[in-house]
């Protein structure tokens, strides 16, 4: 008796899964028995039209996938009833109702950010996902929840241990692996749009004091270490992921949710998996280091050419860290594209195989270390069009304290920009939109002349939470605004939630100019009486919703054109 007449799928044997496609006469694996079919229905055929096809006079009978085959046959050994017509002993099945399938799988550098979601039929082959699922307790330092109310930040890390056939020459020997490509990928609260920030490795940062779960539950504080190279927040002094992740919110501010790691044997399994990415090369490759040989234009990557590819650093650009990133980045909107094509998602045999590759290949938390919420995790993220997922990399600069430049440092006004852009929920796909409707609303506030900025006379206090932010400010005014008449008060008498400008009458045209430099809303100008006219300059407390200087208070930040950007629904060629 099968799960269909049981009416339950909990102990189905994968291989009854199975069925023969009558259009190509393969079999097929059907992901969905109790809920609907794949999508090339599967029919109830009786037991004589079994045996034609089995006998078929187009070619030699097909062999029936193993324990299939035993369906013939009941548990006390009688052959199964049927009638003349095959079909009376069974219940018809009502036809299923349609079901969007999806799939989303990423893998960039030596990351792989790879879960399927199959419809609802996955749910039977979840105690053998289950099982090839890896976790590591990271404690307090992500959320243990699947979903939340608002945005998601999930961390790839993905890392050159280099356990694994052919990976011997891959990394450093002995390592415990590095946080040797990491991408924060940020998701919207409406889930139209998502930001996938890569963060260098070489990027020289402070790593935190973080908590460590031990293997007998006991807990273990691991000491910080200041101005190293981002990649040993993991593995290096007995660093775990959730190190890592407490270095991604020291630095950026943004709390990931969540982390999944690979190692390289995940790029090779899963896009082998796929059946392939298609890349693009502006010139040919032939890199002896790596060797990666490619023509120029469209190729198909897979397996150790996929690692290789990914791993290369030699054949693109000045032969940097940065610019391998760019090459990571459009592999991975290569393969958001492939996941998303029809091909995959109308291919239940395919479908199986990645959902088996992915969740062999994953190292998560235990907020989604199991395959029914990874589905969950999947089914949002899926809701994102690849339109709106902008690749972005952590703008930097060379390390001024080195001589010989090997080591990155955030750019001093763009990566705070892009930062309060995430962490505002702002999508670099809808920016100029934004900055449109923000610029209307402004246009009544700023109506009216304006004082030369030599003539812009303010005081200002930090009432804000971000220290020495009075100070900053000035800086920023004199120097790249020419307001050389700003003045530093220091700390406001009390805290405040929004910045106020206080300005006299006669100062109107003055807080007009500083409120279109500083993108300051209608709300913060107060304009004073008559009686405030001797008032000798403008009075700026920067309150709470002060994220920086240069940083607009109002609308969306804004970042610089010098960023680059790449969206996932366009191919690009590798440099």
């Amino acid at each position: 008796m099968d799960a269909q007449s049981r009416g339950r799928a909990d102990d189905i044997d994968p291989a009854d899964q199975w069925v023969l496609n009558p259009h190509t006469g393969n079999y097929e694996l059907r992901l969905d028995q109790s809920a609907g079919e794949s999508p090339v229905a599967a029919r109830t055929t009786t037991a004589e039209d079994s045996g034609r096809r089995a006998e078929s006079p187009d070619g030699p009978r097909r062999e029936v996938p193993a324990q299939r085959s035993r369906r013939s046959a009941q548990k006390d050994g009688r052959a199964p009833e049927a009638s003349a017509a095959g079909g009376a002993g069974r219940r018809k099945r009502k036809a299923p109702k349609a079901r969007r399938k999806k799939a989303l799988m990423w893998t960039g550098g030596v990351t792989a950010f790879v879960v399927v979601a199959a419809g609802v039929g996955a749910y039977v082959l979840y105690e053998r996902f289950n099982g090839n699922i890896s976790t590591i307790d990271i404690g307090d330092a992500g959320n243990n929840d699947v979903l939340s109310d608002g945005p998601m930040n999930i961390l790839i890390i993905g890392t050159d241990k280099r356990t694994g056939k052919g990976n011997e020459g891959y990394g450093d020997k002995g390592s415990e692996g590095h946080a040797d490509t990491n991408i924060l990928f940020h998701v919207s609260e409406d889930r139209t749009n998502a930001t996938a920030l890569s963060i260098p490795r070489d990027l020289m940062t402070d790593i935190p004091d973080c908590e460590t779960v031990q293997p007998d539950g006991s807990t273990k504080t691991i000491p910080g270490t200041p101005r190293v190279r981002f990649n040993v927040s993991l593995g290096q002094e007995g660093r775990n992921p959730g190190c890592t992740m407490q270095t991604v919110e020291a630095i950026t501010g943004i709390k990931p949710d969540h982390f999944m790691m690979v190692d390289f044997n995940a790029v090779k399994e899963l896009t082998t998996a796929v059946g392939g990415v298609k890349v693009c090369m502006a010139k040919p490759i032939n890199d002896p280091k790596s060797h990666l040989e490619l023509p120029q234009g469209e190729s198909t990557v897979a397996g150790e050419d996929a690692l290789a590819l990914l791993r290369t650093r030699h054949s693109f650009g000045n032969e940097s860290d940065l610019d391998r990133i760019k090459v990571q980045q459009q592999f991975l909107g290569s393969m958001i594209r492939e996941m998303k094509s029809s091909d995959t998602l109308t291919n239940p045999t395919k479908l199986f195989k990645l959902a088996d590759a992915a969740t062999n290949a994953l190292t998560v938390d235990q907020g989604i270390g199991s395959a029914k919420k990874l589905m969950t995790l999947a089914q949002e993220i899926g809701k994102v069009d690849t339109k709106n997922i902008t690749f972005v990399t952590l703008p930097v600069i060379d390390n001024p304290a080195e001589t010989v430049k090997a080591t990155v440092v955030p750019h001093p006004t763009q990566a705070e920009q892009l930062f309060a852009m995430m962490r505002s929920d702002t999508s670099l796909t809808e920016v100029k939109q934004k900055e449109k409707a923000a610029k209307s609303k402004q246009a009544a506030l700023l109506k009216g002349p304006k004082a030369a900025p030599a003539d812009v006379r303010v005081d200002v206090l930090n009432g804000g939470e971000i220290a020495g932010a009075a100070g900053a400010t000035v800086t920023w005014l004199q120097n790249q605004q020419g307001v050389l008449k700003s003045t530093n008060k220091a700390n406001a008498p009390e805290k405040i939630k929004k910045t106020t400008l206080e300005y006299a009458p006669n100062q109107a045209d003055q807080a007009r100019a500083l409120a279109e430099m500083m993108g300051l809303p209608a709300a913060a100008m107060q304009q004073g009486t008559a009686d405030a006219e001797g008032l000798e300059a403008m009075v700026l407390t920067l309150g709470a919703d002060f994220k920086g200087a240069g940083i607009p208070i109002t609308g969306p930040a804004k970042i610089s054109d010098d960023v680059e950007r790449a969206s996932a629904d366009k191919a690009v060629c590798s440099k």
